[in-house]
């Protein structure tokens, strides 16, 4: 059966269904930092001219340095853009992807040929001729060692490797030694940099495959404010350093709130946490009453996932947790 193509972020479900305006709610239903890179005025000609090869260029390099990477780094409308590619760089074939995680990786293969089989160890993804792996995963936060996932690449035809949620844990990204080339790297920018709305990715590979990933993307797959913003950010090292020691904090301070509603920690990254309660549902409904949003899953009846609230919002997510009934409780 076909996975529910469900996402977080769908607000506007919340609203529909417990009341209220944008602004009354507390949206954590995704893993984008609360707290973004600061964006300053732009020159007026990234809005009225086409993005130049030399701006585009500058964009990649950025990208490389960020990832400490040596192969091509293709940008891309978001890690999604990238996904949406993935299925167009082989002929269809029997596709492997390690759940539960991302459900449009299995989605979008299928939608486009792919036959797909959903397997729950590394060791299963062997002898497929795409295989697909979330590092760290989303939403339980497992991570592959990234010499466990070379040895991978030797099993497979083509290894596509999400790293959209990499950024605050560089050790856990197999970017810096990717000399494959049958390895997909596909990167984030809006989540770390808490700017979604750029819709803004990357993908790393190498030979043929950065050819077809180029050639798939065109001339101008990114806006010029998307590349005026990046540039800067991806090269702002005390930004990222003091940004790394925030969303550590967040989290803790998130799992301590947690446990004290007797919620067990799943897993998850600085930028979202999962937890099982007993009833995930119930559990979001109670923090939804508070306008608090959150993400459930259709697999599971206890996992709830949180993001970060920003800092002036951490009262409101207080308050909701102290409503939480004793039945929510583990």
């Amino acid at each position: 059966m076909e996975q529910v193509r469900d996402h977080g972020g769908n607000l506007d479900e919340a609203i529909a269904l417990f009341g209220g305006t944008s602004t009354d709610w507390l949206d954590l239903s995704t893993g984008i930092n609360p707290e973004p890179y600061p964006v300053l005025t732009l020159p007026s000609e990234v809005w009225t001219t086409l993005p130049s090869k030399a701006r585009m260029l500058d964009l990649s390099r950025a990208a490389a340095t960020a990832y400490d990477t040596c192969a091509r780094v293709t940008p891309i409308n978001g890690a999604q853009g990238g996904i949406q590619m993935v299925p167009w760089l082989r002929p269809p074939g029997h596709a492997a992807v390690l759940v539960p995680t991302y459900n449009e990786h299995a989605a979008t293969l299928r939608a486009s040929g792919w036959q797909v089989v959903e397997v729950s160890t590394i060791a299963a993804l062997s002898g497929a001729d795409l295989a697909v792996v979330v590092n760290p995963n989303n939403p339980d936060g497992r991570c592959a060692p990234p010499e466990v996932l070379r040895q991978l690449s030797h099993r497979v035809g083509l290894l596509i490797v999400d790293e959209s949620f990499a950024d605050p844990k560089p050790e856990t990204s197999i970017a810096a030694n990717l000399d494959q080339d049958n390895i997909v790297v596909l990167r984030s920018f809006g989540k770390f940099y808490g700017l979604a709305g750029l819709r803004l990715g990357f993908a790393l590979a190498n030979g043929g495959l950065a050819d077809l990933l180029a050639g798939q993307a065109g001339p101008w797959p990114v806006s010029g404010p998307a590349i005026e913003i990046a540039s800067r950010a991806l090269l702002d090292h005390n930004w990222q350093t003091r940004t790394k020691k925030a969303l550590q904090a967040g989290a803790e301070r998130l799992d301590t709130l947690a446990s004290s509603v007797g919620w067990q920690l799943v897993g998850g990254t600085s930028l979202f946490r999962t937890y099982e309660a007993s009833d995930s549902a119930a559990a979001q409904e109670a923090l939804a009453k508070n306008k608090v949003w959150s993400r459930i899953f259709p697999y599971s009846s206890s996992w709830i996932r949180l993001g970060l609230p920003p800092q002036d919002r951490w009262k409101q997510l207080e308050r909701a947790f102290a409503t939480i009934e004793f039945s929510e409780r583990r």
